[in-house]
């Protein structure tokens, strides 16, 4: 009796053993291979290009303003944005933490005790005469082991989607840096701008205030009419206009920018004019081929990719047979006197079992046909992100070159129009030229230089566009 037991044993072990030999030759699922994707030479706008790039580039060294770098630091600190990504990154962790064990067994420690006395009146109160004992006690204490063998792969499938969404998740916190970076440079930018913007209004008052001064002299001396002190003094009203306008844009900016890098709202403190910010000349893109791994969010689109193409096999792998290894062992005794007695008190089990789902609704198939529809869903995505990569840094330089043309003739126009008012001023007093021309030639002269300051943080804005469209700013 005893051999047949050993020998049931030996048979259940060896069946198991080969059944896993068997299924580990049949893998569920297909390894991960990426898309081909339609990428350019090289960019638009770029008569050569080699593998560097800006996008390699600390966002220290590349943007070299000490007050700039102030604000990013401190955005990059406190950015509650940017903190709830780094979240989703420790969730994400613990969850890779938890899949590294999906191949081991599970194990349990169960002790439990019983204590039933029975009634003389009820059907159990008959156990009494046999046992001769009006209760009954039950004590068990012991390790319980579950172990689902990976006879498919799904579990290493499973394993898989978990890391890749964590890749992905780490990626899309890159990204959120990315644009953070290039939100608060924008913004900055747009400080400067209207700070200027408030300079050359401030300066115009001025100029006004001479105009309508000559005017109404030239009036009193009778050489002019009311008419022309009152064009004058509207000129300077609507100068004047323009200064609380940008004052107030100003500071709403200034608060913009404070709560970008997580503070309150209020001022901020710097000392860089607009005129003092250099452009740089020299932006080297790169290889269209390497946004594949420069840009943080289509990297985090290929990972999702690789979680999707996995969970197509992981969700194969539950129309399957699973085989399942469960044992338990411990100490059982119907009394408590007797519950640590060694060797009697001992106990023990293994069971091999195999499940094969046969009819669940349909539910098993509908996941994997989901699977299958979301992997090529996660492919068009992918292949969408690589494409508005593209487009977003060749819309940058073909920015960067027409801003930088609009730039030339911009300041070229300044200097006339300058030249223009200056000459309108003497004509003026000579009496050779009237106070129309006088008023259109500092009105012109006021929306170039606005004009001018609004071309320049254009082109700077564009300039950080092309940093963080070529995957720059979370270095």
């Amino acid at each position: 009796m005893l051999n047949n037991i050993i020998m049931n044993k030996y048979r259940i072990i060896i069946y198991s053993a080969l059944l896993t030999v068997l299924f580990s030759a049949c893998k569920v699922g297909k390894n991960y291979q990426r898309p081909e994707v339609d990428l350019p030479k090289q960019f638009n706008s770029v008569a050569f290009a080699d593998t560097s790039s800006i996008a390699d580039m600390e966002w220290r060294k590349f943007f070299t303003d000490t007050a700039l770098q102030g604000l990013i630091d401190r955005g990059i600190k406190y950015n509650y944005d940017l903190q709830i990504a780094l979240k989703r990154i420790d969730i994400a962790d613990q969850q890779v933490k938890q899949a590294k064990l999906l191949l081991t067994p599970e194990l349990n420690l169960q002790v439990s005790g019983q204590y039933n006395r029975f009634s003389k009146n009820g059907i159990n109160g008959l156990t009494t005469d046999i046992s001769g004992s009006n209760h009954f006690e039950d004590y068990n204490a012991n390790l319980g082991l579950s172990w689902e063998i990976d006879t498919w792969g799904k579990i290493r499938r499973q394993k898989e989607v978990v890391l890749a969404q964590y890749l992905q998740t780490y990626e899309g916190t890159k990204a959120v840096q990315t644009k953070l970076v290039a939100d608060i440079a924008q913004d900055y930018y747009n400080l400067l701008m209207l700070e200027k913007q408030l300079d050359i209004a401030r300066q115009n008052l001025k100029l006004a205030d001479t105009t309508v001064n000559q005017t109404t002299l030239l009036k009193n001396a009778g050489e002019t009419n009311l008419l022309a002190v009152q064009q004058a003094e509207a000129q300077r009203q609507s100068t004047a206009l323009l200064i609380p306008q940008l004052e107030q844009n100003i500071a709403i900016q200034q608060n913009a920018l404070q709560i970008l890098t997580g503070q309150l709202p209020g001022a901020v403190v710097h000392s860089t004019n607009l005129d003092e910010v250099q452009i740089p000349k020299q932006l080297p893109t790169g290889l269209p081929a390497a946004i594949l791994s420069r840009r943080p969010d289509v990297r985090s689109n290929e990972m999702a990719l690789v979680a999707a193409n996995a969970n197509v096999g992981a969700k194969q792998g539950n129309l399957y047979p699973s085989l399942t290894i469960t044992a338990a062992g411990g100490m059982e005794s119907l009394r408590a006197s007797t519950w640590f007695n060694l060797p009697a008190s001992l106990f023990g089990t293994v069971t091999g079992s195999v499940l094969q789902p046969i009819f669940n609704h349909r539910e098993l198939k509908t996941q994997y046909e989901v699977a299958k529809v979301q992997r090529e869903q996660a492919v068009l995505q992918f292949r969408q992100s690589v494409l508005n990569a593209t487009g977003e840094v060749s819309n940058a330089l073909v920015q960067n070159e027409k801003l930088e043309q609009q730039m030339d003739i911009a300041g070229q126009q300044v200097t006339t129009l300058h030249k223009a008012v200056r000459n309108s001023q003497l004509l003026f007093k000579s009496d050779l030229a009237n106070y129309l021309e006088v008023i259109t030639a500092q009105s012109n002269a006021l929306q170039a230089e606005l004009n001018l300051a609004s071309i320049k943080r254009q082109q700077m804005g564009a300039v950080v566009e092309l940093y963080r469209a070529l995957g720059g700013g979370w270095k």
